[in-house]
């Protein structure tokens, strides 16, 4: 998708100091996102997603860092900006959607008074606010929004209150949207309603969307595009139909292999061998080679993020000297996302 960036993220690095030693959990990133573009950043618990997401924002706590790199938003370095400069972008420029609708709300105040404050933290007058509310809460499907507006976060469902957030992430018509884990805490019927609602309102309002999952079922029913990370760093990004037809490293072709399925054999389950590495003592070379089946001397060398065809980059010696990993049905794995989210009850 030839698209202008909204977002511009280059070599970002964020690392922990810690008494027990500095933990690099994002490690030279970068990736672009595009108006009205979907990428969806994937990997498994621990790989760097979060922090990402966190980092873009500049939201890291202490221990944390950002110790390199350029964040652009519309063309302005928020790691360049000021505390209250990078305030006000908070939520008019980028809006963010956390994991757990649970906790994203304070339960002593009315969602209406909590969208009311977001308002006034960005200086939008009082004049029209409660019209503005009202329009956010129908654009994300919300039945008598006057009503829901007047509500407690606890007289809502976990899938009501998730629209609440995705409602107050998008109340001052941010260019990005940020999503992180948007649907876990939700069973599937809801998930399915809330990605779908995601999807119409970045087409409506042409917002980029960066869509941070682990669920492959996800990445493939949403996003244009797909990073993969792994012990910090992305290791392969592709449009998501040449992803999902042709991975290029390792790691993702294991991680499409190993979502259950319904047409496995019984007993049969294909799985990643070994653990990620230790982010506080990272090895020299490949990070995946001790669990890579494909692995070759070369991989003692750490490898660049390269092309191996257009849009198509990966950080693999092999598959850039033209090897083949082989594919895996887009279908099965959208099925076996819905399959994986039931069996956790989601």
């Amino acid at each position: 998708m030839n698209v202008l960036p909204v977002l511009k993220v280059n070599d970002l690095t964020t690392r922990f100091h810690t008494s027990y030693g500095t933990v690099t959990a994002v490690d030279g990133v970068s990736f672009t996102v595009g108006r009205g573009e979907t990428l969806g950043l994937v990997g498994e618990s621990g790989s760097g997603k979060s922090v990402t997401a966190m980092s873009l924002l500049r939201l890291v706590s202490n221990p944390g860092r950002i110790e390199s790199g350029s964040v652009e938003l519309n063309g302005t370095d928020l790691l360049s900006l000021d505390e209250e400069a990078m305030r006000r972008r908070r939520g008019t420029e980028a809006g963010l959607v956390f994991q757990n609708p649970m906790t994203a709300l304070n339960p002593v105040f009315t969602v209406g008074w909590q969208m009311r404050e977001a308002l006034k933290a960005h200086d939008r007058g009082q004049a029209g606010a409660q019209a503005a509310i009202h329009k956010a809460l129908s654009d994300v499907g919300m039945p008598d929004p006057e009503r829901q507006a007047a509500s407690f976060p606890h007289q809502m469902s976990g899938g009501m209150r998730q629209r609440v957030v995705i409602a107050l992430a998008m109340l001052n018509e941010p260019q990005l949207l940020i999503a992180d884990e948007p649907t876990t805490a939700l069973d599937v019927t809801i998930q399915a309603q809330v990605l779908d609602l995601m999807k119409k309102l970045t087409r409506d309002h042409g917002t980029a969307l960066l869509l941070i999952t682990h669920n492959m079922g996800v990445i493939a029913k949403m996003c244009d595009r797909v990073a993969v990370m792994y012990a910090g760093e992305i290791v392969e990004e592709a449009p998501v139909e040449q992803l999902f037809a042709d991975s290029r490293h390792p790691y993702t072709w294991g991680l499409l292999r190993s979502i259950p399925r319904a047409d496995h054999p019984r007993g049969q389950l294909p799985t990643l061998p070994g653990s990620p590495p230790d982010m506080s003592a990272l090895p020299t070379g490949c990070r995946f080679r001790e669990r890579c089946s494909f692995a070759v001397e070369r991989c003692k060398t750490h490898p660049s993020l390269l092309a191996v065809a257009p849009g198509h980059l990966t950080r693999c010696w092999v598959t850039q000297d033209g090897k083949r990993l082989g594919a895996v049905e887009r279908r099965a794995v959208e099925d076996a996302g819905n399959l994986e989210d039931q069996a956790h009850g989601r």
